[in-house]
């Protein structure tokens, strides 16, 4: 008598937390938190942060055991997340506040967890769905709530940083916790938003409003740093078209060509960087992360090679970066420069895998845009240059929704262009077979 074997999982399990629709809104609370983090903060306190990451990645963990079978798992990350991501977890070895690099590396792990998710249980369009879903109700409630507190109260929301200054035509924070970060995750909504129109994924006239919606954001934040990335992000988007128009067999020419005047135009931004400044009116905003830069700077040569200890965003009350804080006299919750945050704390190292990171990311993101014919791939190279750009002002990509960003963007480029695509693969098994 045959005995039938029962299935290491019940169907039931699997036809719920495999579907697409729990994938779905997992995906959308997942990015929803990504970007919520200060709000939830200012509510919650860390407590109430750590317990719904705590839930997201436990959900999407079981998620993945749901689909098992239908996940193409070949090449599922890039060498290049992994290196740099374990090079920070092995400086809990040599850190002087172990402690605290401990919990940096596991919440920096948790966003990339949530984004190695998002990145294989949904497409591109899918993806630029939810981050277009989740900031159109971000934007809205943060210019809701500036309207709240500069018009209809006069009274500064103090628990979210919100000051109330839209009667005065700003500048206004949001749910963010400052004019940068919010005119960061306008700049991003407003690319995602037009994809949306492009694809035409979303109706016309909800595209049309959530764009209205970005850019009445960004002009309201009135932040010197997104008005140079704004343009870099213009011109980005213009060459990738051109490139696009370019017949495939010339297109490599292009592409070198493009290059070439990116590396003069970055030495020229650099060497006439003191114009650049006062064309942007950003003197004083600039001075301020001089002073801060410098101080990063002296401390880089204590532990050049290998850094500081991982940390992530900054402690208030550790060493050294408390004495960065007593020399330049103001608090700041990170160096205001990715690049120089990563060498401060992972050392040259550190740097190098880093940049080796982004640089894979944006390449290969930048080559799918170019060689495919859906506009949706041109999504991820636009977000990589806002962020990439950013970077030199803001330490953002290096945690919370600026980490997530990056690793889905990793993800899904490698996805589409890998060396070990020409490796032997393992089909997935439809959705469904053997279930049941």
């Amino acid at each position: 008598m045959a005995v039938t074997r029962r299935p290491l999982v019940p169907a039931a399990f699997t036809e719920f937390f495999g579907s697409a629709r729990f994938a779905s809104a997992l995906s959308l609370v997942a990015v929803g938190v990504g970007f919520s983090t200060h709000a939830i903060r200012s509510v919650m306190g860390w407590p109430g942060l750590i317990g719904a990451l705590a839930a997201l990645v436990l959900l999407a963990a079981i998620s993945f055991i749901a689909q098992r079978e239908t996940i193409e798992w070949h090449g599922l990350l890039p060498i290049s997340i992994l290196v740099f991501v374990g090079w920070c977890a092995l400086s809990i070895f040599w850190s002087n506040y172990q402690w605290a690099t401990l919990a940096g590396i596991g919440y920096q792990m948790t966003f990339a967890f949530l984004g190695i998710y998002i990145a294989l249980v949904r497409d591109a369009i899918q993806i630029v769905r939810v981050v277009g879903d989740v900031l159109r109700v971000l934007l809205s409630v943060s210019l809701a709530l500036e309207v709240l507190s500069g018009l209809l109260i006069d009274l500064p929301i103090r628990f979210l940083g919100i000051q109330g200054n839209i009667a005065l035509g700003g500048p206004i924070q949001g749910l963010f916790g400052s004019r940068n970060q919010l005119s960061i995750v306008a700049l991003i909504a407003f690319v995602t938003f037009l994809v949306e129109l492009r694809t035409r994924s979303v109706r016309p006239a909800t595209a049309a409003a959530s764009i209205a919606l970005s850019v009445l954001c960004i002009l309201l934040a009135h932040s010197p740093v997104i008005a140079a990335v704004s343009v870099l992000v213009g011109l980005a988007t213009l060459a990738l078209y051109a490139v696009r128009k370019v017949p495939a067999n010339q297109r490599k020419y292009y592409q070198w060509g493009l290059a070439a005047i990116t590396v003069l135009a970055l030495v020229l931004a650099y060497v006439y960087r003191t114009r650049v400044i006062d064309l942007l009116n950003a003197r004083s905003d600039f001075f301020v992360r001089y002073r801060l830069w410098i101080q990063i700077w002296q401390l880089i040569p204590v532990n050049q090679i290998l850094g500081w200890g991982w940390v992530g965003g900054w402690p208030e009350d550790l060493y050294p970066f408390t004495a960065i804080q007593a020399n330049t006299g103001a608090e700041h919750a990170n160096g205001l420069n990715a690049y120089l945050d990563v060498y401060l704390q992972v050392g040259l190292i550190g740097v190098i895998l880093f940049v080796a990171l982004i640089a894979l990311a944006f390449g290969r993101s930048w080559l799918l845009a170019s060689n495919k014919r859906s506009v949706v791939y041109v999504w991820a190279p636009l977000v990589l240059v806002s962020l990439l750009v950013t970077s030199v002002f803001e330490s953002s990509i290096l945690v919370e929704s600026g980490w997530l960003l990056l690793v889905v963007c990793a993800v899904k480029a490698s996805q589409g262009m890998s060396w070990r695509s020409a490796l032997p693969r393992h089909e997935p098994r439809p959705a469904g077979e053997g279930r049941g």
